[in-house]
């Protein structure tokens, strides 16, 4: 029996509150902030994107109340773009070495720094 080899992952050049448009799925157009980063997956989790219901069953010992919770689903990186904070365009991302040595990412529109 052969054995699957373990995937290549690949870096994810977003962060935990970067504001992101969605490019693609049922969702595309959509902007959010990201609330979860899970590089394991390749996925994002984007504030009031992708909402999937959730039943619950009530539970009195951790107080949790039963029914239909509606939250966010995890989605693919690539399915979504950063948003540069000075030109507000979508953008891929650079990255350059600035002036103190620390390396940042950049807009590749406009050269604005995208890490505060």
């Amino acid at each position: 029996m052969a054995v699957a080899a373990p995937r290549e992952r690949t870096r994810i050049n977003l962060k935990k509150n970067d504001t992101v448009t969605v490019i693609a799925g049922r969702d595309a157009g959509k902007q959010g902030k990201i609330l979860k980063v899970i590089p394991e997956k390749n996925r994002v989790i984007v504030q009031g994107v992708g909402f999937v219901k959730k039943h619950t069953r009530p539970n009195p010992q951790r107080n949790i109340k039963g029914g239909i919770a509606e939250r966010e689903a995890p989605i693919h990186a690539s399915n979504v773009m950063i948003v540069c904070g000075e030109c507000g365009e979508r953008t891929r991302i650079g990255s350059k070495a600035l002036a103190d040595g620390k390396k940042a990412r950049i807009c590749r529109k406009c050269d604005g720094v995208l890490d505060k």
